[in-house]
């Protein structure tokens, strides 16, 4: 864990020490080596960019303590031992700064224990700084303070794990496995317990706790084999041994068959069994009556799918709780059983209801804390039926809820989340958001049930967006907005933010993009375009344009290509800068929006590539004209002498294989970013940032560059680039399809069939587009990868 935490730092352009034990023998940091040249065999990665690793330095606490001085944080994050950390914190503290931090990743000890070791110079700079696995992708650090912790120190780490490190901080009291995994684990305890006395399998159990309660697809069980059974052991013993009074606590013994798994060595998948193990192809679950491996065959019934599909929380809830299905009265206890515990132990735990439907959301990817869930369905009667459950002996334990659940505030609210805040049962009032100023730059940050009006979402499906709610609407269709931020973004810059599912780009929201550059050209300085989510765009909206194909074939699809080509065109040459704020996925032209636009803001975590050769065609929105117009300025930056076919090639390359990058950095490895784009580590500074960014460069007197030509690769790059793919496609490695696919991509790329080096324009890279683009689509090979695409949502190889 230290080493994956030592590579989200570096991905923040943070140098790293990572210590470890000595080793026996010549290189006497061997261990901390090994465990730098690990990072490069997980997946996911936890490096932005595998070159990282070399910033971080491995070292020895026998030949480099004196390095700890210099400093400023060290996080130890050695096995769950008080001993041992102990014994440890002897060893380094001579070597701290006076000045440094000192954090404990610990996942469950006690805060007081620990600090109990420590001198009383050094207790007040000490604290707890709860790392989720993986720490790149998993947003959740849970801030724990020791008895000393000095306040100040609490908010300026917390000030630096959410600007410098992109975290979603929850502070935990100094409690057993403190929020996250307390009442994560109880859930899969839980769910145990529940499926045991339903009578479910373990595949049925995953089938109704993934997605359709709007958590990991994985669901329970599946997930505990991924975390790992022993793993899942030791936080279960955690709450045994540090939770003897809890009410609860007859509910935490190890399940026989958990103890019967980890007896066995199957720990899940990291020794290829668990509670599933994979034979070939087949996926077996453990049968727990037999004890033998059987093939999954989970089958929901159709009245317990009809009523997890029912889109109004309440009568969701309502409707599961009366169906007599084992099904469906395991989703309500389990559901019981997690509202019963958190409320019962939410003083104990957190500050406030929010920390704690927080740290579900950020650190087990749930789309709703339970307490969201709870209140969307309807607090006093959910409330009610829980209490009913408690006095008939159902529930897991006998004590009733606590009396500011059916009394006061909280009743009379609806729930634990308001505008004004959200509960704090210690204080017996609703708690307004830590007003910190690192959280000024966040304008429109992800708001929880209750905390705004929302409107009513799918089946398993989060709240949807409160854009809707913030700032001043200028336009509004069907699929897109266009809206200004208030204070302190700035009002005189205009945001495009689409409205379609995943971000699609409609017909609707090409008209939408032309207004929007024409109303800022007209009364702003500047447009960004940025979404609400956690994704920019999927590309384009097939279905969409499906209906129009269908009717009018290719024909009909020219004029859509060409405004598509028409949007690129106006983000790169607009009179007022364009910005586009980019996170999560930017596919297709999604990728080929940013790509023209003056200048991008990027999050860490943004997966940006041309994919359309999945559906058999081209880039068709100005991308591969940009590639080739990029080579070429590449290269008469950095090597005018070079071939240009050299630089041709790797956005070919790219484009013909659909790579999507890995991080941001990587985006500006393969070319869809610049060295001038700012990455910025938390998504939700995203828009603040893209508004300063648009705001400075109209403050500086931008203007959109002059149009030039540039030089191609011509007819000898299509016939290098041609002789490759024929090699590819002789040795099976793609299909003759792909291969007609990557020879049209080459010769556009190329600039079609000119003589080397000649120079063209814009306007000629977009012809040569948009007529391999209908070309291909013309094609039944490409008709069945678009249709295939729609019916799946996964590539068709054909």
């Amino acid at each position: 864990m230290g080493a994956q935490i030592a590579a989200h730092c570096v991905n923040s352009g943070l140098p790293v020490l990572l210590f470890d034990l000595p080793a026996q023998g010549g290189d006497r940091s061997a261990i901390a080596r090994k465990a730098v040249a690990g990072l490069a065999k997980l997946n996911p990665a936890p490096l932005a960019l595998p070159a990282l690793a070399e910033h971080i330095e491995p070292l020895n606490y026998d030949e480099h303590l004196d390095r700890l001085h210099e400093c400023d944080l060290v996080i130890e994050a050695i096995a769950e031992r008080l001993d041992w950390k102990e014994q440890l914190y002897n060893l380094i503290l001579p070597a701290l700064a006076p000045h440094a931090t000192l954090a404990s990743n610990t996942s469950g000890l006690s805060l007081g224990a620990l600090a109990a070791s420590l001198p009383e110079d050094i207790q007040p700079r000490f604290c707890g700084v709860h790392f989720f696995n993986p720490p790149r992708y998993m947003p959740l650090v849970e801030l724990i303070p020791g008895p000393r912790t000095a306040p100040a120190l609490l908010d300026s780490l917390e000030t630096f794990l959410v600007a410098d490190l992109g975290k979603r901080v929850v502070r935990a009291k100094d409690t057993p496995n403190f929020v996250g995994n307390r009442i994560g684990v109880f859930g899969i305890m839980a769910a145990m317990i529940e499926a045991d006395r339903h009578g479910l399998t373990y595949d049925m159990v995953d089938e109704l706790t993934g997605k359709r309660l709007g958590r990991a697809k994985s669901g329970t069980f599946r997930t505990a084999d991924v975390v790992g059974l022993d793993t899942l052991a030791h936080v279960m013993r955690t709450m045994q041994d540090g939770l003897p009074d809890d009410p609860f606590h007859g509910s935490f013994a190890t399940p026989p068959v958990l103890a019967e798994l980890l007896r066995n060595g199957a720990l899940g998948q990291k020794t290829g069994a668990g509670f599933y193990r994979k034979a070939g192809k087949a996926i077996l679950r453990l049968d727990p009556a037999s004890r033998d491996y059987v093939p999954a065959d989970a089958r929901l019934d159709d009245a317990v799918a009809a009523a997890l599909s029912q889109k109004d929380p309440a009568r969701r809830m309502q409707e599961l709780r009366a169906c007599d299905h084992p099904q469906a009265r395991f989703v309500w206890a389990l559901l019981r059983d997690t509202f019963h515990y958190a409320a019962v132990h939410l003083a104990d735990i957190a500050e406030t209801a929010r920390d704690l439907d927080q740290a579900m959301r950020c650190g087990f990817g749930h789309a709703q804390g339970p307490f969201e869930v709870w209140q969307a369905a309807g607090w006093t009667q959910v409330a009610r039926w829980i209490q009913d459950d408690i006095d008939q002996g159902h529930a897991l334990a006998s004590t009733p809820l606590p009396k500011w659940v059916l009394e006061g505030p909280v009743a009379e609210a609806g729930g634990v989340h308001t505008p004004a805040g959200s509960w704090n049962p210690t204080q017996g009032a609703f708690q307004a958001r830590r007003k910190l100023p690192v959280y000024d730059t966040h304008l429109v940050p992800p708001l929880l049930v209750g905390e705004r009006a929302w409107t009513m979402p799918g089946a398993g499906a989060a709240p949807t967006g409160h854009t809707a709610t913030v700032g001043e609407t200028v336009y509004e269709n069907s699929d897109i907005r266009l809206w200004t931020a208030p204070a302190p973004g700035r009002s005189d810059v205009l945001i495009a933010s689409f409205k379609t599912k995943m971000h699609t780009i409609s017909p609707t929201v090409t008209a939408g993009l032309l207004h929007a550059v024409d109303l800022a050209e007209e009364h702003y300085r500047g447009l960004v375009i940025w979404q609400e989510g956690e994704l920019f765009s999927a590309g384009a909206d097939l279905q969409a344009v499906l209906p129009a194909f269908m009717q009018g074939g290719v024909a009909a699809i020219e004029p859509m290509e060409r405004e598509l080509q028409r949007v690129a065109q106006r983000m790169r040459n607009a009179q007022v800068p364009t910005v586009v704020a980019l996170a999560g996925l930017a596919l297709g032209g999604g990728c080929e929006i940013s790509v023209h636009a003056s200048a991008r803001i990027a999050h860490m975590e943004t997966y940006i590539g041309l994919v359309e050769v999945g559906i058999g065609v081209v880039p068709g929105a100005g991308g591969l004209a940009y590639c080739a117009r990029r080579a070429a300025e590449l290269r008469a930056a950095s090597a005018p002498d070079a071939p240009l076919l050299s630089f041709v090639q790797k956005f070919a390359q790219a484009v013909a294989t659909a790579q999507v990058s890995r991080s941001a950095l990587d985006a500006r490895e393969i070319g869809y970013l610049r060295e001038s784009d700012p990455i910025v580590p938390h998504p939700d500074a995203l828009l603040y940032a893209a508004l300063q960014q648009a705001g400075a460069m109209a403050d500086a007197g931008w203007r959109p560059a002059l149009q030039q030509r540039f030089p191609v690769a011509g007819r000898d790059g299509i016939a290098t680039l041609t002789a490759q793919l024929v090699n590819m496609r002789d040795g099976g490695f793609i299909s003759a399809y792909d291969y007609e696919i990557g020879h049209a991509v080459a010769e556009v790329i190329c600039g079609g069939d000119v003589d080397p080096g000649s120079l063209v324009d814009e306007e000629w890279m977009l012809a040569q587009e948009r007529r391999a683009f209908l070309r291909l689509l013309a094609q039944p090979k490409t008709q069945e990868r678009i249709v295939g695409m729609l019916k799946t949502g996964k590539p068709v190889r054909n």
